[in-house]
């Protein structure tokens, strides 16, 4: 899904739009999955009591929570996730009811990160680290290709400097 026109500024271009990287998907559908197969079990044992119907109420009410709660919560998380390199700027857009969002300059941006262990590797995802001229450094997890965007925003950053130098030179 490409990122909003109207929320980019004239003359700006995304460079890179990403969601979090898959695999923070990987617990709530193994949660989806002993949901159901534990209902299912539970509701053939309830099957030969007189109270089925109780006890499949129950199951239901409680499978449906657990389902919302730890399964299309972070879906609709990960979903509504943005990461967005510009030709301007670097933003982060996250929530589902409450909307929050992050975006720094090219020309703020001091320095750029990334880290990622030997599973994050394996996956080709990790921490993105963003260093700004005024705030702490600022960790993104869970990044897709971190590596490639890590390059893209260096050399996003670096093109900033470069038109915010001669800009500055056509003022003077």
């Amino acid at each position: 899904m490409a990122y909003p026109d109207e929320l980019l500024g004239e003359d700006e271009s995304v460079v890179v739009h990403h969601h979090p990287h898959w695999k923070m998907l990987v617990f709530p559908i193994l949660v989806f999955l002993v949901v159901v197969g534990g209902g299912t079990y539970l509701a053939a044992l309830a099957e030969a009591t007189s109270w089925r119907v109780i006890v499949w109420s129950a199951l239901g009410v409680v499978g449906g929570f657990l389902i919302i709660w730890f399964t299309l919560a972070p879906l609709f998380r990960w979903r509504t996730t943005h990461y967005v390199v510009t030709t301007q700027r670097f933003m982060v857009r996250e929530g589902v009811f409450t909307r929050s969002g992050v975006d720094i300059p090219m020309a703020r941006i001091n320095s750029v990160r990334f880290r990622h262990g030997i599973v994050d590797r394996i996956l080709g995802s990790g921490t993105l680290i963003v260093e700004s001229a005024a705030d702490e450094p600022l960790e993104f997890d869970d990044i897709p290709g971190v590596e490639q965007v890590h390059s893209l925003l260096y050399r996003e950053i670096d093109g900033a400097t470069d038109w915010t130098e001669s800009r500055r030179e056509g003022e003077r």
